[in-house]
């Protein structure tokens, strides 16, 4: 899929979502948000179980291209990738708190449990 290079948006909320919709992205940007240091793709997959490798590597792509995350390849055997959170993707970081923080909330209110370890060294 090749993105647009100009695009005229109805209302700025478009272009937020045309940047971190779908099903997937939104989990990405909160794994890469949350924990120390960049991760690898296999430590992402892990953290998202439901995501195949596929769609993975498609949205990392998708979110790279967008500025939004950093790819970084090590140059060893075997090959190491890792992804962080560019400058404009930090600029998320407080959205990104309280999408965690309202999930939180969420989560307790309806008296579910969540598998986060790191959501629940905050409750």
């Amino acid at each position: 899929m090749e993105r647009q290079m100009t695009r005229t948006f109805n209302i700025p909320a478009e272009a937020t979502l045309e940047v971190l919709g779908g099903k997937w992205k939104l989990l990405i940007l909160c794994h890469l948000n949350c924990g120390p240091g960049p991760k690898r793709t296999s430590e992402l997959k892990k953290a998202i179980p439901e995501i195949t490798q596929k769609v993975l590597t498609q949205q990392l792509r998708e979110l790279e291209e967008d500025g939004i995350i950093m790819r970084t390849v090590y140059n060893q055997v075997p090959p190491k990738v890792v992804y962080e959170l560019s400058e404009l993707g930090i600029s998320l970081k407080s959205i990104l708190d309280q999408l965690s923080e309202w999930g939180e909330q969420y989560i307790r209110q309806r008296e579910w449990k969540s598998s986060c370890s790191e959501c629940s060294k905050n409750a």
